[in-house]
């Protein structure tokens, strides 16, 4: 099946994928192991579905058992402005890099089926698609074949693309001769361990989801721990802190695909700006972009804690307007912020 290897990974490149990765239906033991005494620790925080689907994610096979082997597309979202330039800078507000323009769910998806559809003219054999919308060990199969390793920060991590890739999954009946996994090509460096603001590394390759901004800011539906809220810096949506400060990403391409080009509006939001959103004006502000999907209480919590960790007591009389908002969280935070703020 070489030949038809090859052909899909033409298709793929041709279709606007930036590399194409291939391995068998399984995961290994390990990474099985891994997620187990994950779950068993419950370092998922409010996300019970890492527990509730244990047994699906840790095996393609039962996820989905006529699967013979997994094609692993991704697709560079490469910044060409520096995630960590506006860290700290009281002005602004800041937003990951890989929701800089669209959601990238539709954008990958989109063409996962084209590719899907494809296949399955030219060959006879079923597939599914799948793009961080199910039970799917993503970057474990991803190291699983030469599109990269899983690095110390747990994310993929390319010779070419660093770690900003998106990744998508196309499983199929198909017997296709697999990759020789990736090299490791971490060696001693700990950049990514070192740097990260909430000590949210348990060791390498060991994450407690419950204290990484990115959990907090996006899946976090609660009030956050003060703790953790001021060690959060200006971060209101997810944190690049880890995937920017890896070596790898020196040789980073800026991404072509116009999706990911980054809305000006994103790229140095100002908080006196963000904090008088309300939801009607949050919606459209963030129209088509996974912001939106947190929706507008996460969104104003956590402008409200990068207002509190960036010191803008000018900022109290507009935080103030919060504190009798309907939804709790916002209300609670606002009065927890203007305890720290001072009044101008």
């Amino acid at each position: 099946m070489e030949d038809v290897k090859q052909t899909i990974r033409t298709l793929a490149l041709e279709m606007g994928f930036d590399d194409i990765g291939f391995c068998v239906a399984q995961t290994s033991k390990q990474h099985k192991d891994d997620l187990k005494e994950f779950n068993a620790r419950e370092l998922y925080g409010t996300m019970e579905w890492m527990q509730t689907t244990q047994e699906r994610r840790a095996d393609p096979k039962v996820l989905w058992p006529e699967a013979k082997s997994i094609i692993v597309l991704g697709m560079n979202y490469g910044p060409k402005n520096d995630p960590l330039a506006l860290i700290d800078n009281p002005e602004k507000g800041v937003i990951s890099c890989y929701a800089y323009n669209r959601d990238y769910h539709d954008t990958v998806k989109k063409r996962l089926k084209r590719l899907a559809r494809e296949m399955v003219e030219r060959w006879d054999g079923e597939l599914k698609v799948f793009v961080d919308t199910a039970p799917v060990m993503e970057k474990p199969l991803a190291a699983q074949t030469q599109l990269g390793w899983q690095g110390k920060h747990t994310c993929v991590v390319s010779r070419t693309y660093g770690s900003w890739l998106f990744l998508g999954e196309i499983y199929t009946t198909l017997e296709l001769e697999p990759d020789a996994p990736h090299k490791d090509h971490c060696g001693n460096c700990s950049s990514c361990l070192d740097i990260c603001p909430t000590d949210a590394f348990l060791g390498e390759s060991q994450i407690d989801g419950r204290k990484c901004i990115s959990y907090l800011t996006i899946e976090h539906d609660g009030m956050i721990e003060p703790e953790l809220a001021l060690k959060m810096g200006n971060r209101i949506y997810g944190c690049d802190d880890c995937l920017a400060i890896c070596p790898w990403t020196k040789f980073t391409q800026t991404t072509n695909e116009k999706d990911f080009k980054p809305r000006v509006e994103f790229l140095a939001p100002r908080l006196g700006d963000l904090i008088e959103l309300d939801d009607p004006a949050f919606r459209e502000f963030f129209r088509a972009s996974p912001v939106k999907r947190i929706k507008h209480h996460r969104f104003i919590r956590n402008v409200i804690i990068a207002i509190v960790n960036s010191k803008r007591n000018d900022l109290f009389k507009k935080v103030e307007k919060w504190v009798d908002d309907d939804h709790h969280v916002i209300a609670q935070t606002a009065k927890w912020a203007l305890s720290i703020l001072e009044k101008g």
